[in-house]
């Protein structure tokens, strides 16, 4: 099943919006208002020349501390390679103030799976003099060294720790050090899943390293090692459970299937049995209840 990037980086950054702008944006952090936050309905909007639809990812209506009138932050998540991204980025800007007629915070988050260097400007100029010059914030995650952010007990973080630059060698290390920030976050449940859940969709290890990270847990200080390890074990229980419950369903599915076709089998071969018990011929039968002669034959015969 293919993942949906849009959907997890979004979920994620609505839940821990303040987080996000913190950890990347803390000059924009301290000037917003987080008392007056909501988040708006998708914009959906039509490229009438490339004939394809975008939703924007998320916009979040609120007010900077000691003014009036509200803004709106604009959020885009981008994972794949787009030439026009920052025209994208001003049409999404120009159509969302033509529909709010508001100040407007464009962001860009860039979760590439490597190294690339993007623009977060959009330009239109001639020869004789400048335009337009439409500029947006962005940050690259994977130019960002997971290292520098392990000490931080930001949720965001901890998550997008398995967006940053790490190597495959570093893997273990990398998960280790996200289970302890999720150990020292305290967070409820929910949460707790939401982050975990993210991580292990882009940091999967093998059983080998999985091994390896519960021999380096168990070298951890006592009160330390028995949190993370509590944790593991927790969410391997919880990651049974609902394997175990899936499997059931289907299995109910199937046999509910099964028995019916079965069950319509059954019927099918005691109405043929009946036709001929009256007299009918296979080919007679078979036009009846459109079915070829040998099948008729084939059940008239069990």
């Amino acid at each position: 099943m293919a993942i949906d990037h849009d959907r997890l980086f979004k979920e994620l950054i609505r839940t821990f919006f303040e987080e996000f702008l913190l950890l990347f944006f803390p000059d924009m952090h301290e000037h917003i208002d987080f008392h007056h936050l909501s988040f708006l309905s998708e914009e959906l909007f039509t490229d009438v020349t490339a004939g394809e639809k975008y939703r924007v990812d998320l916009l979040v209506e609120t007010k900077l501390k000691g003014a009036d009138g509200l803004i709106i932050v604009h959020v885009e998540t981008q994972g794949y390679v787009q030439p026009s991204f920052a025209e994208r980025m001003f049409l999404y800007f120009s159509r969302l103030y033509e529909t709010y007629r508001t100040r407007i915070v464009p962001i860009a988050v860039f979760h590439y799976d490597s190294l690339r260097e993007e623009p977060s400007v959009f330009s239109m100029e001639f020869p004789f003099g400048e335009v337009l010059q439409f500029r947006f914030f962005s940050v690259a995650l994977r130019k960002k060294q997971w290292r520098e952010y392990i000490r931080q007990d930001n949720p965001v973080a901890a998550a997008l720790l398995s967006q940053m630059g790490y190597t495959e060698r570093e893997k273990v290390e990398l998960k280790k050090e996200f289970l302890r920030m999720l150990v020292r976050l305290e967070l409820d449940e929910a949460r707790q899943r939401l982050l975990l859940g993210f991580f292990e969709t882009y940091v999967k290890l093998t059983e080998e390293e999985e091994q390896q990270l519960q021999s380096e847990v168990k070298a951890m200080e006592t009160k330390e090692r028995e949190k993370v390890l509590e944790l593991i074990i927790s969410y391997e229980q919880k990651g049974k459970k609902e394997g175990l419950e899936e499997g059931v369903k289907r299995g109910l599915e199937q046999g509910m299937k099964q028995g019916m076709e079965q069950g319509m089998k059954q019927g099918m071969k005691r109405l043929i049995q009946t036709m001929a018990q009256k007299g009918m011929t296979a080919s007679e039968i078979a036009r009846l209840v459109d079915l070829s002669e040998e099948e008729v034959r084939s059940l008239l015969s069990e």
